[in-house]
């Protein structure tokens, strides 16, 4: 049974903006080998649309930077699963869409497969936290501070507490910050 894990870039002060950050091809590699460890990844809508408007071109046309092509490619052979109550279809290679989280589904789901899955929405990390799904954070967080925007855990609304795994450091000064829940 592989691990549900919540990988997912943010700033210094919490919020999720893709624009605010800037992945550098060590973080590409970091996130390519995550993915080609991983079975399945889960999506929001937003996140979901944000990421397929943009990577299927890259993989169509390729940037010409190794990292950055290779994330690519990862990014669109991966089985996806978006949850939206909103969208009526999508058109990704590998995507599944799915109106709701039902708890039952991702438990089966969890059992189902024997690499992990990965959860890269802010409003599924908040949901999977809250039903106590999550068996892992990796929190990249970038040296920014925004000021405003989507909070991570805006809607988690009790105290969780997590046991640190370990830190892995970038170049870029950016830190992923590895968590399990504690009561695990």
């Amino acid at each position: 049974m592989g691990k549900l894990i919540a990988a997912i870039n943010m700033t210094l002060d919490g919020f999720c903006d893709h624009a605010a950050m800037i992945a550098d091809g060590e973080l590409h590699r970091h996130y390519t080998h995550l993915l080609r460890n991983a079975g399945t990844l889960l999506y929001g809508r937003t996140t979901y649309q944000l990421m397929e408007s943009f990577w299927p071109s890259v993989v169509k046309k390729p940037t010409g930077d190794k990292p950055t092509d290779e994330f690519a490619v990862v990014m669109d052979n991966i089985p996806k699963i978006v949850f939206s109550r909103t969208l009526k279809k999508v058109d990704w290679k590998n995507t599944k869409l799915k109106k709701e989280v039902v708890k039952e589904e991702v438990l089966e789901l969890k059992e189902q497969g024997v690499k992990d899955i990965l959860v890269g929405s802010p409003s599924l990390i908040s949901a999977f936290t809250q039903l106590g799904l999550i068996d892992e954070y990796q929190l990249c967080v970038h040296p920014v501070i925004l000021g405003k925007g989507l909070p991570l855990f805006k809607d988690v609304r009790e105290r969780i507490y997590l046991k640190p795994l370990k830190t892995e450091t970038f170049g870029s000064g950016a830190v992923v910050l590895y968590y399990e829940p504690a009561e695990k």
